[in-house]
């Protein structure tokens, strides 16, 4: 997986993949989470959304069996600051309404897939979509399945 994600430029990450990298319970894709998110760290390339951000908190607070304690988010979530981040205004949302009923897909995906278009990503690493799908020049790739 390194060395497919080191050929793109931009790189948006899915909240999924995100949790994945900081919950040791999920075993292999906590792996390859982590393996991808320190290459991101390393390259520069990392992008995320608000509205990841805010899921990784909820999630990794609430919801994973072994939750990180809100301070140690919030400073996971403030290093994560230094990537490039999307900030979604009305005009966002009314894109990824189009693009949900486009794609018949949930509202909260395609808010994540327009942020990657709007950041102009090369890739969306997520396991929610089917996997080499391209949207608007953005290829999405699922982390957890070998490369093609």
């Amino acid at each position: 997986m390194s060395a497919q994600a080191s050929k793109y430029g931009r790189q948006f990450i899915d909240t999924n993949v995100l949790v994945y990298a900081h919950d040791r319970s999920a075993g292999e894709k906590w792996k390859h989470a982590r393996r991808l998110l320190e290459e991101l760290w390393e390259t520069g390339h990392g992008c995320l959304s608000v509205q990841v951000l805010q899921e990784f908190y909820v999630t990794v607070t609430c919801k994973v069996p072994e939750p990180i304690e809100s301070p140690a988010a919030a400073q996971i979530i403030g290093q994560l600051s230094n990537w490039t981040i999307h900030i979604p205004n009305v005009q966002d949302m009314l894109d990824a309404i189009y693009i949900q009923q486009r794609l018949q897909i949930s509202f909260w995906d395609a808010m994540i897939l327009h942020s990657a278009v709007r950041l102009k990503c090369d890739i969306l690493w997520s396991e929610n979509f089917s996997p080499r799908q391209e949207h608007a020049g953005v290829l999405i790739l699922n982390p957890f399945l070998p490369p093609p």
